[in-house]
């Protein structure tokens, strides 16, 4: 019983937080609510300077096909994230492993197509000093793809538990908080895939 209320972390009443939400869950939704006013704010400085000078040139040489690829490996990384929680809930250990592994691998990619469309932007005469809306872009994306690299070695850590045998049916709020920060970062990627490369 001790357990599952460690797990699932259940509203204690003298605590002050939210019924049915435990205190580590609920700092999440905190933290991924303050993210989300970053990202906000950020969005709004480059729908600001993408019709300035230079702006349109700029995003006429974003590579949609390739981003959209590395869209499509960032979603398959939720599909996994998700996976890894229903192995672990089902005790499936070994498939917990194999699912956060993915998961790495998928992240992994998207951060080097990422650093691969920076380089190109390079070769092209683009960086984050060319104008307004370059900078906009590379801050944007930037501070996203600093969040999937957050989440990548976040994973690493939960992975390294997994082996050790730190998760079971009972014990899997860790991998339950990384799934929550994944999602918010694969959620935000297609809002600003959306506005960046299809709005125009």
């Amino acid at each position: 019983m001790s357990d599952a209320a460690s797990t699932h972390e259940p509203a204690m009443d003298q605590s002050g937080s939210m019924p049915g939400i435990g205190n580590r869950k609920l700092g999440m939704w905190l933290f991924l609510a303050s993210e989300i006013l970053f990202f906000t704010g950020l969005i709004g400085m480059f729908l600001a300077y993408r019709g300035r000078p230079g702006g349109t040139d700029f995003l006429a040489h974003l590579d949609i096909p390739l981003t959209s690829l590395n869209t499509f490996w960032l979603l398959a990384s939720s599909f996994t994230v998700v996976m890894s929680i229903a192995a672990v809930q089902s005790g499936q250990q070994n498939l917990l492993k194999v699912w956060l592994l993915a998961t790495i691998i998928l992240g992994t990619t998207f951060v080097s197509i990422q650093a691969y469309e920076y380089s190109r932007f390079g070769t092209e005469g683009f960086g984050l000093a060319t104008n307004a809306a370059t900078g906009a872009f590379f801050v944007l994306t930037g501070f996203h793809g600093m969040h999937v690299i957050i989440g990548v070695l976040w994973c690493v850590g939960v992975l390294n538990r997994a082996l050790r045998g730190g998760f079971s049916q009972n014990n899997y709020l860790g991998v339950e908080l990384f799934g929550l920060y994944w999602h918010f970062v694969d959620v935000v990627w297609i809002i600003l895939f959306t506005v960046i490369y299809l709005l125009r």
